[in-house]
């Protein structure tokens, strides 16, 4: 406990002198502040009994009701040494997805720092509460092709709370971060458990026309005493073929022990693909398509045969009504193997809705 005590205040220390260095060189002001605005409107045909649509759902999930899916207000400090993050959200997602948070961590975005460690090579350590670096949807609406979030981003960590060290090629085309986590999209550790999650990320963008990306976690999101290892695995890749389209494509596996100590393990994964037409720069156009596989329950239990086997289709329309303001209009469905959903009441195979949306960034 000694020498870990030290190192945090040997870092602190490190971390708080190029703070003054760098706000003493800095000629022009470091901190930025901006906001994010996005109001949603969703009407499911199932006409379920409740506001609240499907658990495995967590963003523009009320039925028939207008609601705020994600506001917030952020600041940032960026130099050449030092940075920082500092985001409060409020919405349905917040209340939703942070469920688990306790008190005001619930309206926590996002809360870290970092320095620059070498003068030479862009090389960072931060620390704190970041967006995931699993997938290639986040939270932002509007930074995605699609209204809504895939069942994939849906069910894998939209934020995490550790340590990571990044470093950026100096040409820019490669990037490679290491994650030391608090678990599988956690603020704290789950109650009785002591362990240490890990993580990786590379990316790798040879031109400004292709992204690809490998994330991973491994690590155990249960107490000690009933610890299953959990290790997934997501890949994607991003190829804007040229002005007017672009596609989208991932793969997620995940497997977690059966038990603890178990050599046996119970996997899930799920492919998915989105093509985009951009005709002009006011509109857009997005259809998705997507499936899921988590037949053992490891993150979605149906209690049902099959368990959670789902195809998901979804169109969406894009208007850009102002340089800071979209406009967003998506009709989505979901067919299963089993009959995990609702329709008027009775058990039904298939789930059909329509969700719109408006988005303003300042």
């Amino acid at each position: 406990m000694k020498k870990f005590l030290t190192s945090v205040a040997l870092c602190f220390g490190v971390f708080t002198q190029a703070l003054a260095q760098d706000a003493d060189s800095e000629k022009s002001n470091p901190l930025t502040f901006s906001a994010y605005l996005e109001t949603y409107y969703s009407y499911d045909i199932s006409e379920p009994k409740t506001s609240v649509r499907l658990p495995f759902i967590y963003s523009h999930n009320r039925h028939n009701e207008f609601n705020l899916n994600l506001g917030f207000v952020k600041a940032a400090y960026n130099t050449d040494r030092v940075r920082a993050n500092m985001t409060l959200m409020a919405g349905t997602y917040a209340n939703d997805n942070l469920a688990a948070e306790p008190g005001v961590m619930k309206n926590v975005f996002e809360a870290n720092a970092g320095f620059k460690l070498s003068k030479n090579k862009n090389i960072w350590l931060d620390a704190g509460i970041f967006p995931a670096h699993i997938g290639a949807e986040s939270a932002i609406s509007k930074d995605c092709w699609a209204l809504t979030r895939s069942i994939a981003a849906e069910n894998s960590p939209y934020y995490e709370t550790g340590a990571k060290l990044t470093y950026t090629s100096d040409n820019d085309k490669w990037l490679l971060s290491v994650l030391a986590l608090n678990g599988w999209q956690r603020m704290y550790h789950p109650e009785g458990n002591n362990s240490t999650a890990w993580g990786h990320q590379l990316t790798f963008k040879p031109n400004d026309k292709i992204t690809l990306n490998s994330s991973s976690f491994i690590g155990n999101d249960k107490p000690d005493t009933a610890a299953q290892r959990r290790i997934f695995h997501n890949f994607y890749g991003i190829v804007q073929m040229n002005e007017k389209v672009g596609l989208t494509f991932g793969f997620d596996y995940g497997m977690e022990q059966s038990a603890k100590g178990s050599s046996t393990y119970n996997s899930w994964y799920t492919p998915y693909a989105l093509l985009r037409l951009t005709p002009n720069e006011k509109v857009a156009l997005c259809l998705r398509g997507e499936y899921y596989n988590d037949t053992k329950g490891v993150l979605i239990a149906t209690g049902t045969p099959n368990g959670f086997q789902i195809m998901g289709y979804s169109l969406n329309f894009d208007y850009k009504v102002a340089e800071n303001l979209l406009w967003r209009l998506e009709g989505r469905g979901f067919s299963s193997k089993d009959e995990i959903f609702l329709h008027n009441g009775k058990p039904s195979k298939s789930n059909l809705f329509l969700t719109s949306s408006i988005a303003v960034s300042f």
